[in-house]
């Protein structure tokens, strides 16, 4: 009988090393950089030249101006309501409209392909274009700017909640309809109560965005202390324009601390 071939110690050599790819794309990313900077004609040099002035500019708002910071805190407390009231816009037609906008829950591809296309059109187009239309149409003051913000909020909003609705596991959906649940009985009782700690944690994110929105608004006349502060500027008052930038800065934090202790804290 035969013995088989002794294979020995032999061990078979190892793939050759792959090719170090690093230095590759380092040379793409530094073409990329060149390039966009050549095509926004981005010079630092003149940036760096301009660093001197723009330091002496900074420094005129060097002593804030807190005189009157009643009328300051009434501003940023109309800013804080035009952000809420805008967000509150925004929940209400969401959460009607995300479910239509879900592939799983839509009742018909009509229907979902037209809200679809119908939040990403709110989305589409800036709080600051929205803001302008409505001042044109309603006049100077806070309803632009809640306008403003609910229609685009309910953009952004909307494709998320219809998102995370399309999330859920099948099995949940299927359950309810082998029992003969329609539409909005499959959305109540299948959809929102299997995305609601999400879509609040959401929503808490978009009031805080909101708020920095809102504050930005006023520059084109929606309300708030965006208001303001487009005055302070053009009158050259740096002095009240700090104090209004620091209380703008001061609540900004403030809610920002709130919101990622909710977000974490939300069941």
């Amino acid at each position: 009988m035969r013995e088989a071939p002794s294979v020995g110690n032999h061990v078979p050599r190892p793939p050759p090393r792959p090719l170090a790819l690093w230095p590759l794309y380092l040379l793409v990313a530094a073409a990329a950089v060149l390039g966009i900077s050549r095509h926004l004609n981005i010079d630092v040099q003149a940036l760096l030249w301009g660093a001197e002035d723009m330091a002496e500019y900074l420094s005129r708002f060097g002593t804030p101006e807190f005189s009157g910071f009643t009328h300051i805190a009434k501003l940023m407390a109309e800013t804080l309501a035009i952000a809420v009231w805008g967000t509150a816009i925004a929940v209400f037609l969401a959460v009607i409209l995300a479910p239509l906008a879900a592939r799983n829950l839509s009742p018909h591809p009509i229907v979902y392909y037209a809200v679809r296309e119908a939040l990403n059109g709110l989305r589409a187009l800036p709080d600051l274009l929205f803001a302008s239309i409505f001042v044109a149409a309603l006049g100077l003051g806070p309803l632009p700017g809640v306008l403003a913000i609910g229609f685009h909020s309910t953009g952004f909003l909307g494709k998320v909640l219809s998102e995370i609705l399309e999330r859920v596991d099948a099995g949940n959906y299927d359950a309810m309809r082998s029992v003969g649940a329609n539409f909005p009985q499959l959305v109540m009782w299948a959809g929102w109560p299997s995305v609601l700690q999400e879509a609040i944690g959401y929503t808490i994110f978009l009031i805080d965005r909101n708020v920095r929105v809102a504050a930005i608004l006023g520059l084109v006349g929606a309300g708030g202390i965006g208001m303001e502060l487009t005055v302070a500027f053009r009158l050259f008052q740096y002095d009240r324009a700090a104090a209004l930038v620091l209380v703008v800065l001061a609540v900004i934090v403030t809610i920002d601390y709130f919101s990622d202790w909710a977000r974490r804290n939300v069941r």
